[in-house]
């Protein structure tokens, strides 16, 4: 009997899990970046890169200012030539974060929608160029 030939002892069937398979936590991030953002002090955050060639990078947010851009210079450096050399810059505030475009060709997208200034949230995403970045802040100033 070929592979394609009907057998009448053979049984197939499709079963439905729905969100049975599915992680418990919906925001994508693995164990090792759970622990990271747990881990946070008071006053600090993180970016994690979810898309661009750097994805899965971290860069912590732990001085009032650190800038992004395409300069060798820059505290957070992402080489690629949707970026400015100077292109935002992330602001802390006491425990709060905001982001600040720096008159970028190719703009800051918060969430999907371009901006001059914003303040930031956990799991807000921030574009830079092509790179997509999620920000976290520390468990303990929630």
């Amino acid at each position: 009997m070929s592979n394609h030939d009907f057998d009448e002892n053979e049984v197939e069937s499709t079963q439905r899990f729905g969100d049975a398979l599915l992680p418990e936590d919906e925001s994508g991030l693995n164990s090792e970046e759970h622990t990271a953002i747990n881990a946070l002090p008071s006053g600090h955050a993180l970016l994690i890169v979810k898309r661009g060639y750097e994805e899965g990078s971290r860069f912590l947010l732990d001085s009032d200012l650190a800038t992004a851009g395409r300069h060798p210079n820059a505290d957070i450096f992402l080489d690629d030539v949707t970026v400015s050399r100077k292109h935002a810059e992330f602001v802390r505030n006491g425990k709060t974060f905001s982001v600040k475009d720096l008159a970028s060709l190719n703009g800051t997208y918060h969430n999907g929608k371009r901006v001059d200034e914003i303040a930031l949230t956990d799991g807000d995403e921030v574009q830079v160029g092509k790179f997509k970045l999620t920000f976290f802040a520390a468990k303990v100033d929630k």
